[in-house]
């Protein structure tokens, strides 16, 4: 086992949060930081934070933040391939890691087709994209210190993913899977990889209205026939509430925590609350505000 897994393993702790993000546009950096900061009073071991192309750089958003804050680890899910070269993006988390002793792992994944285009280039083949991408951040022109290893991860849904990770990065990320998921993919990893599981989390504490936006989420899900088809192969019927209800975590505090301790039952490191972006930066706080209590002592 890597030291940069055993670092990260031990630094993440078993539960953290998507920083939440408004549909309406990303908040002003105030608001990022009180969000932050809101996050590591709570409880939360860890915020994550996404990107797409433009808008932001996640890297930068992750400087900010780790500067504001105390102790919380931030984890990129993802930055985008697409979005800097992969020597910059190399030395940038060599960089934070010797700043803030360890408080950052780099998840890193190809997106969409459109990002590619966004910048110029040809989407390709994702495995061949991740794979050049991670041999071209081991050539950096400048050697990082000694001591700045960080775990870095890759976006995995699939198997071939998930195989490519074992193979060539520190463990895998996958996001919005049923716990089978996550145990076949702690069987292709191994127990020497870091296991990041991004869980659906509808936080809305109003049941009917929750159920409702979990029924949406679980719909949109298993249109895609790909999706549905990962289902059965667990043995999962696609058309049971139970399924969906082991996908999309709702309901009760008591609800969150038995989904998380699933993921983590069936192997993973580090489980990451994913909620659906609203429109209410300070909304989303109050509810991961109210859920911390249970799950960050379970």
């Amino acid at each position: 086992m890597s030291a940069a897994v055993v670092s990260a393993r031990a630094a993440l702790g078993p539960l953290g949060t998507y920083l939440p993000v408004p549909v309406t546009g990303l908040p002003p950096v105030a608001a990022q930081i009180g969000a932050a900061r809101r996050l590591e009073a709570a409880g939360y071991r860890a915020a994550w934070t996404n990107e797409t192309v433009g808008g932001k750089d996640t890297l930068v958003q992750v400087a900010t933040l780790l500067a504001a804050t105390d102790r919380l680890v931030l984890g990129t899910g993802i930055a985008n391939v697409w979005a800097r070269a992969p020597q910059t993006a190399h030395a940038a988390a060599a960089f934070l890691t010797e700043a803030y002793l360890g408080r950052i792992v780099l998840g890193l994944g190809a997106g969409h087709p459109v990002q590619a285009e966004a910048v110029g280039r040809e989407y390709g083949r994702p495995l061949a994209v991740l794979r050049d991408y991670v041999r071209r951040m081991d050539a950096p022109t400048m050697p990082p210190a000694p001591d700045a290893a960080y775990a870095r991860i890759l976006a995995a849904q699939g198997p071939r993913l998930t195989a490519l990770a074992a193979e060539i990065a520190d463990g895998a990320l996958p996001a919005m899977r049923p716990p089978g998921a996550t145990a076949r993919a702690r069987a292709a990893l191994g127990p020497d990889k870091l296991l990041v599981v991004a869980i659906a989390a509808l936080t809305d504490p109003e049941p009917d209205r929750a159920r409702v936006a979990a029924d949406e989420l679980y719909g949109g899900l298993v249109a895609d026939p790909a999706y549905g088809a990962l289902l059965v192969d667990l043995g999962l019927d696609p058309a049971d509430p139970s399924t969906r209800d082991a996908v999309v975590a709702h309901g009760d505090p008591e609800a969150f925590a038995a989904a998380v301790e699933a993921h983590r039952r069936a192997g993973a490191d580090h489980v990451v609350l994913l909620g659906r972006p609203g429109d209410d930066l300070d909304e989303e706080l109050r509810r991961l505000e109210r859920l911390a209590p249970e799950l960050v002592s379970s």
